[in-house]
């Protein structure tokens, strides 16, 4: 997705809305068509926080941004960028976002999201049968699975054993194995239907018959508990990803291991040695998390297994690299506030969207006048050919006399033609059905959902000023990077020529600092780096040093070969740069010794090196010659005395 709205701070978001043009103050005219004060004035008051240069917060400073963003956006609609279909479906999906705010469906999925909330409370370890029926099976088809799975609960109910049963008639795949038993869930893990009942049996008891989209389900609850609140940790990371290293991952992870049991310090490792650069400067303390969170499981259960305080896992690998986590903290619940964005989003995606789009639908009925006029199944079920169902009908022009309204809302008609079309568009992302009606329902209720959302959407632009102005934001916001994007960021990105060229005038801002080759010794005690002196003296290597100093069961010193800037972090403070062996340097609880192998002189770094710097700083050359020509190319004429009005308004 485009993340446009850091782009909107640079851009000053607009904010023209027909409203805004009710004050016929025009403020400037680009190319004749009018810039109205007030928009200017909006914009002026939101973003002046934001400003950071300045001499650009004056008005007349200001105003200068506000021009160049206003030509942008007309060099936008002069390329056509705001009739790509990428632009329409990113407003599109913008405006559906900023609606909900507005629509009635937040009221229910609140209610949803509350539900949700004292669920997840607990976890649930419940067994179930099915037998298979799903929304299209034929009515005798679906009458039989019916009667079976009734039968199978009667058995249930009078003591039969739910496991035996489970694995003689359960027509889930693996019932056998397992005896329909689905072990612990908790809240969003089954489809709706299928998790209420679950959460309303009590344990022992087995549920009422429950229809899903797989078919008919009887659950048995065999336990409830409360669920695990988040833990707060601290690890240590050797990736295990990072190209060719020096040494071997899992042998490091195993050192640090050591010399946490001997008592070292374990956020003084973390500074030290730990790959996750974002952690290791917090001692390697992570953000609270629970069971779910991260995208790495195996991190997750070695979290939870610690029990106390304090204790800290073995190595653990994940896809990450290796880790050793230490538990700081278990934290209480999360209160509804704290988790209520994130249980919105969950109802908003998943099968209690329906719940929640039904009582919208019948809230803007209501709202705005809703009347059927013709059923569509009887004319639809003969217009559609079979070749619907393998998603390759074409339409076909609907005369006038046929061309039927299939309903009004406000002063709105939807028709036969518009269904015909929603259709033809429908059908290329649809899942496959076996039966044209099957189809026809869900399409139409799909398209009555979609027509009553875009009337609510097109009237509220019109009806409420703050949504009409905030809605041309992320209008005008997409615009901007798109024209960006398009005359800046990728021309910059595609022209290597340019780019070399660019480098080659400018190779003199890109320079390396003064570099060593070193061998660093980390050792966990004065005395032992004074004998990584003495071993040194003597010609020791790096892997002799190790070998006498350390042991399977004891760490004494860690090796870290490389080349380093002189205030790179793994080179110990003030270290003073001479070629050959350091003294001894105190360092994060350590005692660290340098073996300087070469001192690199200061150079230009090689474009390999800075390309991503040099890009930048090549595309805003580029932004800024653009810029000029924009300028050249658009009529921009300021109202003098309207520019006056507005001073005096501001101020």
């Amino acid at each position: 997705m485009k993340n446009f709205l850091s782009l909107c701070l640079l851009a000053f978001l607009s904010a023209t809305t027909v409203f805004a043009q009710n004050k016929k103050e025009v403020l400037m005219t680009i190319d004749g068509k009018p810039v109205y004060a007030n928009e200017f004035e909006r914009v002026y008051s939101k973003n002046l926080d934001l400003v950071q240069d300045e001499s650009q917060k004056d008005i007349d400073g200001y105003l200068q941004l506000f021009i160049d963003y206003k030509l942008k956006i007309a060099e936008a609609k002069e390329q056509g960028l705001d009739k790509t279909a990428d632009y329409t479906k990113e407003f599109s999906k913008y405006r559906d976002q900023l609606s909900r705010n507005y629509l009635f469906e937040d009221k229910v999925a609140e209610e949803l999201a509350k539900e949700a909330y004292e669920r997840g409370k607990e976890d649930i370890d419940a067994s179930h049968i099915l037998i298979r029926a799903d929304y299209e099976a034929l009515p005798q088809d679906t009458l039989a699975a019916y009667n079976k799975i009734k039968g199978i609960r009667e058995r249930a109910l009078k003591g039969e054993d739910f496991s035996k049963l489970a694995k003689l008639y359960s027509e889930e795949p693996g019932a056998k194995e397992r005896g329909g038993d689905l072990g612990y869930f908790s809240v969003f893990s089954m489809v709706y239907p299928f998790e209420s009942a679950a959460y309303k049996t009590k344990v022992g008891e087995i549920s009422p018959i429950v229809r899903t989209s797989f078919g008919y389900h009887i659950i048995k609850v065999n336990d409830k508990r409360a669920r695990q609140p988040k833990v707060e940790v601290s690890h240590i990371m050797i990736s295990d990803k990072k190209g060719a290293r020096d040494f071997n991952p899992e042998e490091r992870i195993n050192e640090i291991a050591a010399m946490l049991k001997q008592g070292e310090n374990f956020e003084s490792l973390a500074k030290q040695f730990s790959d996750d650069k974002n952690s290791a400067v917090l001692g390697g303390k992570l953000k609270p998390f629970t069971k779910g969170d991260l995208r790495a499981p195996e991190f997750e259960d070695a979290a939870y297994n610690l029990k106390n305080i304090g204790d800290i896992s073995k190595p653990v690998k994940t896809d990450f690299g290796w880790h050793i986590i230490r538990l700081d903290e278990k934290l209480p619940m999360e209160s509804f506030d704290q988790q209520r964005e994130e249980l919105e989003k969950k109802v908003n995606e998943g099968e209690r969207s329906k719940i929640v789009t039904s009582a919208t639908n019948k809230k803007i009925k209501e709202k705005y006048g809703f009347k059927k006029e013709a059923s569509y199944l009887p004319f639809f079920d003969t217009y559609l050919g079979d070749d619907i169902l393998k998603r390759k009908w074409e339409m076909t022009p609907i005369s006038s006399n046929d061309d039927k309204v299939l309903f009004t809302i406000g002063d709105k008609k939807a028709t036969y033609s518009d269904f015909a079309k929603y259709i033809t568009e429908r059908q290329k992302s649809t899942r496959p059905y076996k039966l044209k009606e099957s189809l026809l329902v869900d399409f139409y209720d799909e398209f009555e959902t979609n027509e009553l959302k875009d009337y609510f959407k097109e009237r509220l632009e019109f009806e409420n000023e703050d949504y009409a102005a905030i809605l041309n934001e992320y209008r005008d916001g997409l615009l901007i990077f798109d024209v960006m994007d398009k005359n800046i960021w990728q021309k910059g990105k595609n022209d290597s020529i340019g780019i070399q060229e660019y480098y080659n005038k400018s190779k003199q801002d890109y320079q390396w600092k003064q570099r060593v080759d070193a061998d660093i010794y980390a050792a966990t005690s004065e005395a032992l780096a004074q004998q990584v002196l003495k071993m040194l003296g003597e010609g020791k290597t790096s892997e002799e040093i190790k070998t006498t100093l350390n042991s399977d069961a004891k760490v004494n010193v860690i090796i870290t070969p490389g080349v380093f800037e002189i205030d790179q972090r793994e080179l110990p403070e003030n270290f003073e740069i001479k070629k050959g062996v350091s003294k001894i340097y105190p360092s994060h609880d350590s005692f660290v010794v340098v073996n300087v192998n070469e001192i690199i002189a200061p150079g230009p770094k090689s474009l390999e090196d800075v390309k991503g710097k040099v890009l930048s700083n090549y595309q805003n050359d580029l932004e800024k010659s653009w810029m000029e020509s924009l300028h050249k190319k658009y009529d921009v004429e300021v109202n003098k005395k309207t520019l006056k009005h507005v001073k005096k308004q501001l101020k």
